[in-house]
Parts: structure tokens; C-alpha cells; sequence
């Protein structure tokens, strides 16, 4: 049986002869194959510490130990520090990105040492960490999402294109994009997905009987919980045949994606891809309890996102209504 060999790092040596044959003119591929390296690790190597086209192997080695003898502590700055590490496990078992967890620390959880994503994600590799990686490895299985299109055509649709630009620059909180979420072939039901486009809080309704007026039903109670939603961004799916009737019911105007452009309400999608990870593609819908569905609703309003300055779409909702109820009090 054939040993595989073990990854090691670039010697003192070697990189005084990859900086003669860089001197000479050598390609990285046979500079790779002068050193029995491969080309990436050349190529890194070169990307790493080379300034002005110049490579110096004297200070390319010291810079290449302080980045492992850094790298090692990285982890243990959230291991040494329990309020720390406590804030960081929660939000990552709450599917919380290591991106949005520094970016929140950094500007709203002042009490807390504040950390890179890096350090985070060196975190969540070291020992210390297994449980989470073992969590987030399980969110990694995705399948190819099927088309989803119906072969009757809505009528009287308004396109995206006629969309106004107030709109389509997320000036003001109200617009949103909607989505269904579908059950496996064995299952049965689907959960309605409302995004807001500037807020990006997201409200889910289960629908078990897919019929057009529990539908219709469904958007009802989103926009008692969501009563700033004026107009909506969504597919061309069948559950919208009677369109016009939602529009006068919901007083909003609702605007259609072109077949098959799911990117064009991009917001709602990434929502959904967040949802997926407790509700996988191919589950049966109706396993799941309303109440869990409302959960997941939570959970979803309460993601620290950057675009958002890294508060989250609860917050943003709360301070939007608090901002309202002060002008109508200067009104009165």
C-alpha cells in the first residue's frame, strides 16, 4: 500500500533556491518541480511574501514563523475568555456566521474582547471546537434545487421591470419578496416565506391544505404581524393564480420575476437558505409543528447581519416603528 506523503512546510533552504530561480527567470511550474512542491504551494508562497516583484527568503521565513506561532494562540483568545467563548458557542449553534459574530461583537457587544472572523474560525478547528464543527458540517449537504415553474401562465402580471427604483434601492422598509418552500415528493404542505428587502426580517407561515385561499390566508396573518408591507417581489407560481384579488385584499402591489430568475428576489432566497438547514430539501412539510415554524421565524429575525451593521432584522423593525410612533406623537 502506497504511503501518502505528509504536508510539510517550505524549509529555510528552499526558499533561498526559490529566490535564485526567481532571480533567474524560472517559471513557477519548474521552480514547483525543482523542489518536488507543487505549483499552489509556489504560487502562495510567492503571493504571501513577494513586494514589488521582489522575493527575499530571509524575511519571508521569519514572517512565515510568526504566522504559525500566531495562528496557534489565535483559538485559545475565545478559550481563555469564558464570557467570550459562552457568546461565540451560542451564536454559532444558532447558525450565526463567524463573520457576522466578530462584526457584532466589534460594534455592539462592547463588554466582550472583540475578535477577527479568523480568530473564530480557528476556533471552531481547534480541539476546543469539535461539537461546533460537527454541528455546522451537518448544514453542508445541499441538493440541486429542481425548477419549479408551472406550466399555466398567470394573468395580468406586472413584471419586475416596472418596478420603481425606490424599490429596487431598499429605501424604505415595507418591500418585500416572498417564496414557497416546498415538501419532498412523499410529503405534503409547503411554508410561505415573506422577506423584507430592507429589514430582512423574515415571517413564515406553514400551509398544510395548499389550496389559493389558505394561502391568500397566510399572507393575511404575515401582514397583521408585518403591517408596513406595501408592495412584494415574488415567483410565478400557481398558488398566485388570483393575484389581483391578494393585491385588493392585502392593499399592496405585487410584482412578478421573470421565469426561472429566482436571483431577481435574491433576499428571500437567502432566507430560505437559512431555513433549509433546520427544514432539509425533501422533508415532508407537514412533520413539522407551527410552532417550530414560528421558531424557526425567530431564529431567522434574530441573525446579526452586516448589511445591517450587523444588528439584526428584530432590531431593525423595532427601531423603524419606535422612529414612527415618535413622529406621530410630534404630529398630535
Amino acid at each position: 500500500m502506497k504511503k501518502t506523503k505528509k504536508f510539510s512546510h517550505l524549509s529555510k533552504s528552499e526558499r533561498h533556491e526559490i529566490a535564485i530561480l526567481r532571480r533567474k527567470k524560472y517559471r513557477l511550474g519548474d521552480i514547483a518541480k525543482t523542489l518536488k512542491r507543487s505549483v499552489s504551494a509556489i504560487y502562495d508562497e510567492l503571493a504571501r511574501n513577494e513586494t514589488r516583484g521582489r522575493y527575499g527568503p530571509i524575511k519571508a521565513h521569519h514572517q512565515a514563523y510568526v504566522r504559525r506561532k500566531y495562528s496557534k494562540y489565535q483559538g485559545m483568545k475565545i478559550v481563555k475568555n469564558p464570557g467570550l467563548r459562552e457568546f461565540v458557542e451560542k451564536e454559532l449553534l444558532n447558525d450565526q456566521s463567524p463573520t457576522n459574530i466578530s462584526g457584532r461583537i466589534k460594534k455592539h457587544e462592547k463588554c466582550l474582547l472583540p475578535v477577527s472572523k479568523n480568530i473564530v474560525y480557528k476556533y471552531i478547528k481547534s480541539p476546543y471546537g469539535r461539537r461546533i464543527e460537527h454541528h455546522r458540517n451537518k448544514q453542508k449537504n445541499r441538493r440541486r434545487r429542481r425548477r419549479r415553474g408551472s406550466s399555466k401562465k398567470l394573468q395580468g402580471r406586472t413584471f419586475i421591470d416596472k418596478r420603481p427604483q425606490y424599490i429596487n434601492e431598499r429605501q424604505r422598509i415595507g418591500d418585500a419578496e416572498a417564496d414557497f418552500l416546498v415538501s419532498g415528493r412523499s410529503g405534503k404542505g409547503i411554508i410561505l416565506n415573506i422577506t423584507g428587502r430592507k429589514s430582512r426580517a423574515a415571517f413564515l407561515e406553514q400551509i398544510i391544505a395548499v389550496t389559493i385561499d389558505n394561502v391568500h390566508l397566510s399572507f393575511k396573518r404575515i401582514k397583521k404581524r408585518f403591517p408596513e408591507l406595501k408592495t412584494i417581489t415574488t415567483d410565478n407560481d400557481l398558488p398566485l393564480e388570483r393575484h389581483k384579488e391578494l393585491e385588493k385584499l392585502l392593499k399592496i402591489k405585487i410584482y412578478f420575476c421573470h421565469q426561472y430568475h429566482s436571483w431577481e428576489k435574491g433576499t428571500v432566497e437567502n432566507s430560505n437558505k437559512y431555513v433549509r438547514r433546520d427544514i432539509p430539501k425533501g422533508s415532508d412539510i407537514s412533520k413539522y409543528s407551527k410552532r417550530f415554524t414560528r421558531f424557526l421565524e425567530r431564529k431567522l429575525q434574530r441573525r446579526y447581519m452586516n448589511c445591517l451593521d450587523h444588528f439584526t432584522p428584530a432590531e431593525m423593525l423595532e427601531n423603524h416603528r419606535k422612529r414612527k410612533k415618535r413622529r406621530s406623537v410630534k404630529e398630535k
